[in-house]
């Protein structure tokens, strides 16, 4: 599977602290192309159906709680490398230990509201873009 995609999604605090022009941009200045975007509203639910791979674990219900407190954008980005150059670019899952310039960094408050998701693997950013994204076909190298 090549490595010319991945998933990503704004995360409530994002939306409702009006900074979506602002990591779009940074997203499409780390030469990124969103070839698919949508705003949407998870359920309970649907939240701990997306993040099932962290169940039992002691943040599962807290993540979950928070995933669908509010309105989320859902994206799949293209790019050569795109799921190791995305992860450089939002940095570490906790904003205190991400690099200077990342979008955690820039907008995370903590561990929990770190702003942004990015897919951790190829195989993952398919199944995540997916979820949001049923049955679209969309124009990439995914095979």
């Amino acid at each position: 599977m090549q490595d010319n995609f991945t998933f990503s999604m704004l995360k409530p605090a994002i939306i409702q602290d009006n900074q979506v022009g602002a990591v779009i941009s940074l997203i499409e200045q780390g030469g990124f192309t969103i070839k698919a975007i949508k705003l949407t509203q998870l359920t309970l639910t649907s939240a701990e159906q997306f993040y099932a791979v962290h169940q039992g674990r002691s943040f599962f219900d807290e993540l979950c709680a928070y995933m669908s407190s509010g309105p989320i954008i859902a994206m799949v980005l293209e790019k050569d490398q795109a799921v190791a150059d995305f992860r450089a670019l939002i940095g570490a899952t906790n904003p205190a230990e991400a690099a200077l310039g990342t979008i955690r960094k820039r907008f995370g408050k903590s561990i929990g509201s770190n702003a942004i998701h990015g897919s951790d693997a190829v195989e993952t950013a398919l199944a995540e873009a997916l979820f949001f994204f049923p049955g679209m076909s969309l124009n990439l190298a995914i095979l």
